[in-house]
């Protein structure tokens, strides 16, 4: 750079430290966007879950009635039973027990339905609250508090209606 106006080369120097100066807080920038996403991501996954049984019950109603509502409307079924953000209310449903099972969590699962309705109500427990299903047998009548994932319908292509579905549940006594 010998041959250079010292201006040039002040010039050339100026320009380099911009360089570097931008790469420095291109970096600097990146690495408080990891760290806020990273944050973000910790708050989400160790947010507290809602719990279902220790919050008040908005509906209490028959298994019957919430298929009806969801078979004749969905639409309207939803509205009643969701909240804006899409969380469900909660509610106590009474109902035959037509089956009870287990699913691959090995949570039980208590499907509330008279033999001679087309839908019920697929009711499925938490690990916490599994036990109180052992002394329950199909035929007894059961109030059951929990959540809705998915309301019923009829599937065309299968030619079978779909259960209401219901998590988070427990036996009210």
């Amino acid at each position: 750079m010998s041959g250079f106006h010292p201006s040039c080369v002040l010039y050339f120097k100026q320009e380099k430290a911009v360089k570097k100066s931008v790469k420095r807080n291109i970096a600097i920038g990146a690495v408080i966007g990891i760290l806020a996403g990273a944050a973000i991501v910790i708050y989400l996954f160790n947010m507290p879950q809602r719990d279902v049984q220790a919050t008040k019950t908005d509906f209490s109603l028959a298994a019957s009635t919430v298929v009806n509502e969801y078979l004749s409307n969905a639409d309207s079924a939803n509205e009643k039973y969701l909240q804006e953000d899409g969380d469900s209310k909660i509610l106590a449903v009474k109902g035959q027990i037509y089956s009870i099972t287990e699913d691959l969590k090995h949570q039980k699962v208590i499907l509330l339905k008279d033999s001679a309705e087309k839908a019920g109500v697929s009711c499925t427990f938490t690990s916490e609250t599994n036990a109180h299903v052992s002394s329950l047998l199909p035929g007894e009548t059961v109030t059951i508090k929990g959540v809705i994932r998915s309301g019923a319908g009829y599937d065309e292509d299968l030619d079978l209606y779909e259960n209401v579905i219901m998590e988070k549940c427990d036996i009210i006594k």
